[in-house]
């Protein structure tokens, strides 16, 4: 027990520390790394005008810390331990020695086409090993890289390689999930059908589907790789030159690019790592999160190698070939810390423990929840029959925007609490204020949730609109970030994120805006108007349901359902598909014609008998029919 208060008080002096002093705090951090040249000066920053500066004039190379760093001590150690879709195909385990020459020789291999400092490269290819290859060799060249989740549509990668004129795509003939192969190839193909920036495209050959090589503009992995040379110098680059663009749903239509810098990010993606989970130099770290979002970004590639760690990369889902498959590798791998989504869990969950109890999970010393706030129930079976009532759970509040862990408990050295992100890392500065910006002080008072001070990984921009995101995170309460998520903080000071407060949802983890969901919607000859929003749903957090407006009620409802359905997924990703369509006469709006979602919202929850004040609705009535014919 005094090993534990111990631990919580050096928390409390830390912390105390960094924010009274916040650039020595960082400065302290930074000087762990490798710089060509020192900074001029730790923070430069203006909230009013959304700039943000960290360690600027530094120079130095985000992959040389990676990697380059560790061969001296760690060359034979494992950096990514690759377990594929298929129990039948070998783990392979790539050491720090492995993974340099091949950072590097692909580093060539994106010279040779003609990739340079600045570029951007789009990346959309499955869990394999190559994608880590891919991500590092862009920033190590000094490219700038774009990874799209290899889940959506063509629609929606064309649109995010438009976005960011990236020249260069780089893909696969397809991808295993689960019984399922994914024809990435073909997805390409007719994304770049209309990518007019895009000169090259690069094919790893993983599923040996026969697919179309366009002449002149595709050329194979493996032929690029067989004559590059395993050596590359890492190109000079300055702290606050770009290191990726990651596009997230925004409450408008269009994704947001957000974009991360080099040195800032760095330094607390590997700040977080270390701390969050407590890494010890021997553990084997396991995250579950696909590259294509944040988590895989900061808590599979940058975080762990900076720390020079094993960081155990799967191809596959958690049901296949059987729903014990986590629990399987845990045992095999001897995974000490285990990090994944409440949607994992509570789909594991709701098939029983009896997939659980046959695996020994004794490795496990720390598991951890991302992507969404854990419900009860789920957290309390995880700590049981995962954890065996003796792992820390981390349950860590974060964004796309924060580029790292912003709120969560530290493995063992703070309190946790069910259902509670809890304690601010140190360096971070949250608030709850009220909807005019005033700081709420009241124990369990619900508000909106702010940051007050910058952070090393804050975000600096969406490529190419500053102004939309000056205006979406920083115009609306003076003088901090805004994060869209609602929180309360108790009388201990630990907060609770209550959920979103703007038009995104959040569907296993990943954030869906409804403006794009709706806009697919009514792409569909019949629909003249759609809202989408969010309901409980038992696996996935919260559900989609949409409210559709028809020209004529079709005669096949479930027929025109499939159909909407099929639109979402081909203009976004199925992830996006609605799990429950309604057919309306009309929508709840307010005489300016502003539809009242919050109505929409407790109807889809079931919530009907408490909607709230209905008067200033334009009409009324239509509450009612709504109600009537809820699915």
């Amino acid at each position: 027990m005094k090993n534990k208060i111990d631990s919580f008080k050096k928390y409390k002096d830390e912390y105390k520390k960094s924010v009274q002093n916040p650039e020595l705090f960082w400065k302290k951090q930074a000087d762990q790394f490798s710089w060509e040249k020192k900074w001029d000066a730790v923070l430069k920053w203006d909230f009013n005008k959304a700039d943000v500066k960290w360690f600027e004039g530094g120079k130095l190379n985000i992959t040389t810390n990676c990697i380059d760093r560790h061969l001296n001590k760690n060359a034979n150690k494992t950096a990514i331990k690759w377990i594929p879709n298929n129990t039948k195909e070998d783990i392979i385990n790539i050491n720090y020695s492995q993974l340099h020459k091949q950072v590097c020789k692909f580093s060539n291999v994106l010279k040779k086409n003609n990739i340079k400092i600045g570029d951007r490269v789009c990346i959309y290819m499955p869990m394999v090993p190559e994608l880590v290859i891919a991500v590092l060799a862009c920033a190590r060249i000094g490219a700038i890289h774009s990874v799209v989740f290899a889940g959506f549509s063509a629609t929606s990668l064309k649109d995010r390689i438009n976005d960011a004129s990236c020249s260069l795509l780089i893909t696969s003939d397809g991808g295993f999930r689960g019984n399922k192969i994914i024809p990435l190839k073909n997805i390409s193909d007719e994304a770049m059908k209309e990518t007019p920036s895009i000169k090259k495209c690069i094919v790893l050959k993983r599923t040996k589907t026969t697919v179309n090589m366009h002449k002149d503009r595709d050329v194979w992995w493996h032929e690029e790789m067989l004559g590059a040379s395993e050596n590359f110098n890492a190109k000079t680059m300055d702290s606050e030159d770009p290191l990726f663009i990651l596009y997230t749903s925004g409450s408008t239509g269009k994704p947001k690019g957000i974009l991360h810098t080099i040195a800032g990010y760095m330094v607390y993606t590997a700040y977080t790592f270390k701390n969050v989970f407590q890494y010890d130099n021997e553990d084997i770290y396991w995250c579950t999160a696909d590259i294509g979002w944040i988590t895989g970004h900061s808590y599979v590639i940058y975080g762990p190698l900076l720390n020079a760690a094993t960081s155990v990369m799967f191809e596959g889902v958690p049901s296949y070939p059987h729903q014990g498959r986590f629990w399987e590798i845990i045992e095999k791998e001897k995974i000490n810390i285990f990090y994944t989504a409440p949607t994992a869990i509570r789909a594991l969950q709701a098939k029983g423990t009896k997939f659980v109890t046959p695996f020994d999970l004794k490795s496990l010393k720390v598991l951890g929840t991302v992507g969404e706030p854990i419900n009860d129930d789920a957290w309390k079976w995880y700590n049981k029959h995962v954890g065996n009532n003796m792992c820390p759970i981390v349950d860590s509040w974060w964004q796309t925007e924060t580029g790292g862990i912003m709120i969560s408990n530290l493995a063992g050295v703070t309190p946790s609490r069910a259902t509670y992100a809890t304690l601010p890392l140190p360096g971070i500065q949250p608030c709850i204020v009220d909807n005019k910006g005033n700081e709420i002080n009241d124990s369990n008072t619900k508000g909106n949730l702010c940051i007050k001070f910058p952070w090393p990984s804050i975000a600096r921009t969406i490529y190419g609109d500053h102004i939309r995101f000056k205006d979406t995170y920083f115009k609306k309460f003076k003088n901090k970030y805004f994060t869209g998520d609602g929180a309360l903080k108790d009388k201990d000071g630990m907060y609770k994120i209550t959920g979103r407060v703007d038009d995104v949802i959040i569907v296993s983890g990943h954030n869906l805006g409804t403006a794009e969901i709706e806009s697919a919607i009514n792409q569909h000859k019949n629909i003249c108007e759609s809202a989408v929003v969010e309901f409980p749903h038992k696996i996935k957090g919260n559900g989609i349901y949409a409210f559709v407006i028809s020209r004529e009620l079709p005669k096949n409802l479930d027929q025109q359902k499939k159909e909407i359905n099929n639109l979402i997924s081909s203009n976004i990703g199925p992830i996006a598909k609605a799990d429950k369509i309604q057919f309306v006469e009309g929508l709840p709006k307010t005489r300016s014609g502003k539809i009242m979602r919050r109505i929409l919202r407790k109807i889809a929850s079931g919530k009907t008998h408490s909607l709230g004040d209905t008067s200033t609705l334009l009409d009324s009535s239509i509450v009612d029919k709504i109600k009537s014919n809820r699915e």
